[in-house]
């Protein structure tokens, strides 16, 4: 006969056993939920692996013309482009970011010679050092542009910009954008500054402090 010892202790492993195969479900559930992007967390918004802007790229009426505004307007470098690339265009680098020019053969394809310069219309825009050397350059150079100052009021800054077309229409805005503070608008997301170049005055969230 099993004596009452015995099978308290039966009872016991029995109890262990079924414990040890809940924990190994959730174990398992868990790392299905991280292996599928869940991370484990709910709620918490997976982060990207990106370091930051590579290059913009452009259609262009005319590479070679295009390659000139790049290099002698913005200061650009040319630069070799991979040969598997069986078009016609060009590479260009400089302030930690690239220009890839590509030949157009589709003029509906491109913007109006003639557009009317509008802050608000799509651009790229380059923070400067000396916004008033390249107000000077562009004015030496016959080249367009729109001057306008921004006023924050919250913050005492100003903003001074410069916009102009390129060749082919497409805008750009010269800028000292880094007057203002980069401050985060909400609790969600991370901001990833680049180690190995220049990154404007950003306001970190109090939890990464």
């Amino acid at each position: 006969m099993e004596s009452k010892a015995h099978r308290v202790d039966g009872d016991s492993r029995d109890r262990t056993n079924e414990e040890n195969e809940r924990a190994d479900v959730v174990d398992d559930t868990k790392k299905e939920r991280e292996k599928a992007g869940g991370g484990g967390d709910e709620g918490k918004e997976e982060e990207m692996p990106l370091m930051a802007l590579n290059h913009v790229s452009r259609l262009c009426r005319s590479v070679k013309d295009s390659i000139e505004f790049y290099r002698k307007v913005l200061g650009f470098v040319l630069i070799e482009r991979p040969r598997a690339f069986d078009f016609d265009g060009a590479w260009l680098f400089n302030y930690g970011v690239g220009i890839h020019l590509v030949q157009s053969h589709d003029e509906d394809r491109l913007s109006p010679e003639c557009r009317p310069l509008d802050p608000m219309d799509n651009h790229i825009s380059f923070q400067c050092e000396d916004v008033g050397a390249v107000e000077h350059k562009l004015s030496e150079m016959g080249i367009k542009y729109m001057k306008r100052t921004v006023n924050d009021d919250e913050s005492g800054a100003s903003v001074d910009q410069l916009f102009f077309t390129d060749p082919d229409g497409f805008m750009i805005e010269i800028c000292n954008c880094e007057n203002l503070t980069v401050v985060p608008a909400g609790s969600l997301g991370k901001i990833k500054l680049p180690f190995d170049r220049h990154n404007p005055p950003v306001e970190l969230n109090k939890e990464e402090c």
